[in-house]
Protein backbone atom coordinates (compact mmCIF):
# COMPACT_ATOMS: atom_id res chain seq x y z
CA UNK A 1 0.00 0.00 0.00
CA UNK A 2 1.19 3.48 -0.86
CA UNK A 3 3.54 5.34 2.00
CA UNK A 4 3.18 9.12 3.17
CA UNK A 5 5.66 11.53 4.61
CA UNK A 6 5.89 14.92 5.68
CA UNK A 7 8.19 17.32 6.92
CA UNK A 8 8.22 21.08 8.15
CA UNK A 9 10.99 22.76 10.05
CA UNK A 10 8.86 26.02 10.49
CA UNK A 11 10.45 28.97 8.91
CA UNK A 12 13.71 27.35 8.55
CA UNK A 13 15.01 26.39 5.08
CA UNK A 14 16.22 22.72 5.27
CA UNK A 15 16.64 19.40 3.17
CA UNK A 16 14.67 15.79 3.76
CA UNK A 17 17.59 14.13 2.55
CA UNK A 18 18.22 11.58 5.89
CA UNK A 19 14.17 10.13 5.91
CA UNK A 20 13.84 10.23 1.89
CA UNK A 21 17.05 8.49 1.39
CA UNK A 22 19.42 7.15 4.46
CA UNK A 23 17.06 6.46 7.57
CA UNK A 24 16.84 2.92 8.04
CA UNK A 25 13.31 2.42 6.88
CA UNK A 26 13.35 5.89 4.27
CA UNK A 27 11.34 6.49 1.86
CA UNK A 28 13.64 5.23 -0.73
CA UNK A 29 13.55 2.37 1.03
CA UNK A 30 9.96 1.73 1.29
CA UNK A 31 9.36 2.42 -2.47
CA UNK A 32 10.99 -1.24 -3.10
CA UNK A 33 7.58 -2.77 -1.33
CA UNK A 34 5.84 0.55 -3.24
CA UNK A 35 6.50 0.38 -6.75
CA UNK A 36 4.36 2.13 -8.89
CA UNK A 37 5.44 6.06 -8.53
CA UNK A 38 7.49 8.24 -6.55
CA UNK A 39 7.27 11.88 -5.51
CA UNK A 40 8.59 15.15 -3.57
CA UNK A 41 6.79 18.18 -3.17
CA UNK A 42 7.97 21.19 -1.01
CA UNK A 43 8.09 25.46 -2.13
CA UNK A 44 10.79 27.07 -3.50
CA UNK A 45 12.86 30.10 -2.12
CA UNK A 46 10.05 32.42 -3.51
CA UNK A 47 7.26 30.27 -2.41
CA UNK A 48 6.24 28.92 -5.66
CA UNK A 49 4.93 24.76 -4.84
CA UNK A 50 7.37 22.49 -6.65
CA UNK A 51 6.51 18.65 -7.48
CA UNK A 52 8.95 15.86 -9.18
CA UNK A 53 7.30 12.84 -9.64
CA UNK A 54 7.87 10.37 -11.70
CA UNK A 55 5.74 6.77 -12.34
CA UNK A 56 8.96 5.00 -11.05
CA UNK A 57 10.13 3.80 -7.93
CA UNK A 58 11.81 6.23 -5.74
CA UNK A 59 15.13 3.53 -5.29
CA UNK A 60 15.27 3.47 -9.20
CA UNK A 61 14.48 7.29 -9.70
CA UNK A 62 17.47 9.43 -10.17
CA UNK A 63 14.91 12.58 -10.05
CA UNK A 64 13.43 11.61 -6.67
CA UNK A 65 17.35 11.03 -5.32
CA UNK A 66 18.65 14.36 -6.98
CA UNK A 67 16.04 16.22 -5.18
CA UNK A 68 15.64 14.24 -2.06
CA UNK A 69 19.41 15.26 -1.79
CA UNK A 70 19.68 18.91 -2.79
CA UNK A 71 16.11 19.77 -2.57
CA UNK A 72 15.51 22.68 0.21
CA UNK A 73 12.01 24.25 1.74
CA UNK A 74 10.41 24.63 5.33
CA UNK A 75 7.80 21.96 4.60
CA UNK A 76 7.88 18.68 2.35
CA UNK A 77 5.59 16.35 1.65
CA UNK A 78 6.68 12.75 -0.04
CA UNK A 79 4.78 9.37 -1.57
CA UNK A 80 5.46 6.10 -2.28
CA UNK A 81 2.57 4.26 -5.10
CA UNK A 82 0.84 1.01 -5.43
CA UNK A 83 -1.50 1.45 -7.41
CA UNK A 84 -5.11 -0.26 -8.08
CA UNK A 85 -6.97 2.56 -8.89
CA UNK A 86 -5.34 4.69 -12.15
CA UNK A 87 -2.42 3.82 -14.27
CA UNK A 88 1.33 4.18 -13.53
CA UNK A 89 1.66 8.02 -15.52
CA UNK A 90 2.85 10.93 -14.01
CA UNK A 91 -0.66 12.98 -13.88
CA UNK A 92 -1.50 9.73 -11.29
CA UNK A 93 1.52 10.06 -9.42
CA UNK A 94 1.45 12.15 -5.83
CA UNK A 95 1.88 14.75 -4.85
CA UNK A 96 -0.41 17.15 -6.70
CA UNK A 97 -0.73 20.52 -6.40
CA UNK A 98 -3.71 22.61 -6.22
CA UNK A 99 -4.37 26.35 -5.54
CA UNK A 100 -0.82 26.73 -3.96
CA UNK A 101 -1.63 24.01 -2.05
CA UNK A 102 0.34 20.48 -1.88
CA UNK A 103 -0.95 17.28 -1.14
CA UNK A 104 -0.55 13.15 -0.98
CA UNK A 105 -3.10 10.61 0.37
CA UNK A 106 -2.96 6.90 1.51
CA UNK A 107 -6.05 5.16 1.44
CA UNK A 108 -9.18 5.01 -1.28
CA UNK A 109 -12.52 5.68 -1.79
CA UNK A 110 -15.02 4.33 -4.40
CA UNK A 111 -17.80 5.77 -6.52
CA UNK A 112 -15.71 8.43 -7.99
CA UNK A 113 -18.88 9.81 -10.10
CA UNK A 114 -20.69 10.40 -7.30
CA UNK A 115 -18.12 12.22 -5.97
CA UNK A 116 -17.04 14.28 -9.14
CA UNK A 117 -21.14 15.33 -9.07
CA UNK A 118 -20.19 16.94 -5.65
CA UNK A 119 -17.35 18.65 -6.98
CA UNK A 120 -18.87 20.87 -9.59
CA UNK A 121 -16.68 23.14 -10.90
CA UNK A 122 -14.20 22.28 -9.17
CA UNK A 123 -13.47 18.67 -11.06
CA UNK A 124 -11.81 21.12 -13.25
CA UNK A 125 -8.59 21.08 -11.10
CA UNK A 126 -8.18 17.49 -11.25
CA UNK A 127 -5.80 16.02 -14.23
CA UNK A 128 -5.70 12.41 -13.54
CA UNK A 129 -7.46 9.17 -12.94
CA UNK A 130 -7.10 8.55 -9.36
CA UNK A 131 -9.50 8.64 -6.10
CA UNK A 132 -6.50 10.59 -4.39
CA UNK A 133 -7.04 13.83 -6.64
CA UNK A 134 -10.85 14.20 -6.33
CA UNK A 135 -9.99 13.81 -2.28
CA UNK A 136 -7.43 16.75 -3.11
CA UNK A 137 -10.10 18.80 -5.00
CA UNK A 138 -12.39 18.24 -2.80
CA UNK A 139 -10.46 19.40 0.28
CA UNK A 140 -10.01 22.50 -1.79
CA UNK A 141 -13.62 22.82 -2.67
CA UNK A 142 -13.94 22.78 1.07
CA UNK A 143 -11.24 24.58 2.51
CA UNK A 144 -12.84 27.50 -0.06
CA UNK A 145 -16.01 27.53 1.62
CA UNK A 146 -14.63 27.88 5.02
CA UNK A 147 -12.85 31.14 3.99
CA UNK A 148 -9.50 28.93 3.29
CA UNK A 149 -9.11 27.46 6.31
CA UNK A 150 -6.93 24.16 5.34
CA UNK A 151 -7.59 22.42 8.28
CA UNK A 152 -11.90 22.53 8.04
CA UNK A 153 -11.87 21.54 4.55
CA UNK A 154 -9.38 18.24 5.21
CA UNK A 155 -11.82 17.97 7.72
CA UNK A 156 -15.46 18.70 5.47
CA UNK A 157 -14.48 16.90 3.04
CA UNK A 158 -13.42 13.55 5.06
CA UNK A 159 -16.46 14.08 6.39
CA UNK A 160 -18.53 14.10 3.32
CA UNK A 161 -16.55 10.97 1.53
CA UNK A 162 -16.84 9.16 5.38
CA UNK A 163 -20.94 9.50 5.12
CA UNK A 164 -21.35 9.52 1.15
CA UNK A 165 -18.96 6.40 -0.25
CA UNK A 166 -17.30 3.69 0.14
CA UNK A 167 -13.95 4.30 1.73
CA UNK A 168 -11.01 2.52 3.12
CA UNK A 169 -8.45 5.37 4.04
CA UNK A 170 -8.27 8.69 3.99
CA UNK A 171 -4.85 9.66 5.59
CA UNK A 172 -3.70 12.64 4.35
CA UNK A 173 -0.89 15.34 4.59
CA UNK A 174 -1.11 18.99 3.26
CA UNK A 175 1.30 21.67 3.10
CA UNK A 176 1.60 25.29 2.11
CA UNK A 177 4.05 27.75 3.14
CA UNK A 178 5.42 26.71 6.75
CA UNK A 179 2.07 25.31 7.45
CA UNK A 180 1.14 21.30 7.50
CA UNK A 181 -1.54 19.39 8.27
CA UNK A 182 -2.49 15.82 8.47
CA UNK A 183 -5.46 13.48 8.78
CA UNK A 184 -5.48 9.96 9.95
CA UNK A 185 -9.13 8.17 9.11
CA UNK A 186 -10.27 5.34 9.68
CA UNK A 187 -8.05 3.19 12.11
CA UNK A 188 -7.24 1.02 9.13
CA UNK A 189 -3.90 2.57 7.70
CA UNK A 190 -0.90 3.71 10.68
CA UNK A 191 0.00 7.51 10.69
CA UNK A 192 2.48 8.85 13.34
CA UNK A 193 3.85 11.97 14.20
CA UNK A 194 7.67 12.83 15.63
CA UNK A 195 8.10 16.27 17.37
CA UNK A 196 12.02 16.53 17.25
CA UNK A 197 13.62 19.25 19.00
CA UNK A 198 17.03 20.30 17.67
CA UNK A 199 19.78 17.73 18.72
CA UNK A 200 17.08 15.32 20.08
CA UNK A 201 18.93 12.08 18.85
CA UNK A 202 22.37 11.74 20.62
CA UNK A 203 23.47 13.98 22.39
CA UNK A 204 26.50 15.25 23.36
CA UNK A 205 28.32 12.11 23.57
CA UNK A 206 27.83 11.27 20.28
CA UNK A 207 30.81 11.07 17.66
CA UNK A 208 29.33 13.92 15.22
CA UNK A 209 25.83 16.00 15.63
CA UNK A 210 22.99 15.51 13.36
CA UNK A 211 20.70 12.76 12.29
CA UNK A 212 23.08 10.03 11.32
CA UNK A 213 22.32 6.42 10.40
CA UNK A 214 25.75 3.78 9.98
CA UNK A 215 26.18 0.65 7.70
CA UNK A 216 29.31 -1.48 7.25
CA UNK A 217 29.71 1.34 4.37
CA UNK A 218 28.82 4.29 5.00
CA UNK A 219 27.38 7.02 7.44
CA UNK A 220 25.49 10.05 6.60
CA UNK A 221 24.71 13.39 8.20
CA UNK A 222 22.21 16.46 8.56
CA UNK A 223 23.22 18.95 9.87
CA UNK A 224 20.67 21.06 9.72
CA UNK A 225 17.52 18.72 10.35
CA UNK A 226 20.11 18.55 13.75
CA UNK A 227 20.07 22.29 14.59
CA UNK A 228 16.50 22.72 13.48
CA UNK A 229 13.50 21.83 15.45
CA UNK A 230 10.97 20.00 13.32
CA UNK A 231 7.58 17.79 12.92
CA UNK A 232 7.78 14.31 11.12
CA UNK A 233 4.71 13.06 9.67
CA UNK A 234 5.04 9.39 7.92
CA UNK A 235 3.04 6.32 7.50
CA UNK A 236 5.84 3.85 8.85
CA UNK A 237 8.31 5.23 11.88
CA UNK A 238 10.95 5.95 10.09
CA UNK A 239 14.04 4.47 12.29
CA UNK A 240 14.35 3.94 16.10
CA UNK A 241 14.22 7.67 17.51
CA UNK A 242 11.70 7.69 20.37
CA UNK A 243 8.82 10.02 20.62
CA UNK A 244 6.51 8.46 17.39
CA UNK A 245 2.95 8.46 18.16
CA UNK A 246 0.68 6.67 16.35
CA UNK A 247 -2.39 9.72 15.41
CA UNK A 248 -6.16 8.47 16.92
CA UNK A 249 -8.37 7.48 14.08
CA UNK A 250 -10.00 10.74 12.95
CA UNK A 251 -7.17 12.73 14.95
CA UNK A 252 -6.03 15.83 12.87
CA UNK A 253 -3.13 17.65 13.37
CA UNK A 254 -1.81 21.34 11.77
CA UNK A 255 1.59 21.99 12.31
CA UNK A 256 2.01 26.04 12.35
CA UNK A 257 4.87 28.11 11.29
CA UNK A 258 6.54 28.44 14.99
CA UNK A 259 5.95 24.29 15.64
CA UNK A 260 3.33 24.53 17.52
CA UNK A 261 1.05 21.84 17.04
CA UNK A 262 -2.79 21.60 17.19
CA UNK A 263 -4.54 18.28 17.36
CA UNK A 264 -8.03 17.12 18.00
CA UNK A 265 -10.28 13.72 16.98
CA UNK A 266 -12.36 15.59 14.58
CA UNK A 267 -14.46 12.40 13.28
CA UNK A 268 -15.12 10.27 16.16
CA UNK A 269 -17.57 8.13 14.16
CA UNK A 270 -16.80 5.02 11.74
CA UNK A 271 -17.60 5.89 8.07
CA UNK A 272 -20.61 4.51 6.77
CA UNK A 273 -19.60 2.16 4.54
CA UNK A 274 -15.91 1.18 5.51
CA UNK A 275 -14.27 -1.08 2.95
CA UNK A 276 -11.94 -3.68 4.78
CA UNK A 277 -8.12 -4.26 4.25
CA UNK A 278 -8.05 -6.39 1.18
CA UNK A 279 -11.28 -6.42 0.18
CA UNK A 280 -11.85 -7.01 -3.75
CA UNK A 281 -13.21 -3.40 -5.11
CA UNK A 282 -11.79 -1.92 -7.54
CA UNK A 283 -12.98 1.20 -7.24
CA UNK A 284 -10.36 1.49 -3.98
CA UNK A 285 -6.87 2.74 -4.27
CA UNK A 286 -4.62 1.74 -1.24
Amino acid sequence: MCRLFGLTAGTTRVRATFWLLDAPDSLEEQSRRNVDGSGIGFFDATGEPVVDKQPEPAFRDEEFIHEAKQAQSTTFVAHVRWATAGGRAVQNTHPFVMQGRIMAHNGGLGELARLEEQLGSYRDLVLGDTDSERYFALITQQADGHDGDVGAGIEAAARWIAAHLPVSSLNTVVIVGSELWALRYPAQHALHILERPAGSRGGPSTEAAGLHVRSATSSFHAPELHTAPSVVIASEQLDGEDGWRMLAPGELVHVRPDLSVQSAVVIPEPPARLVPLGADNPNIDT
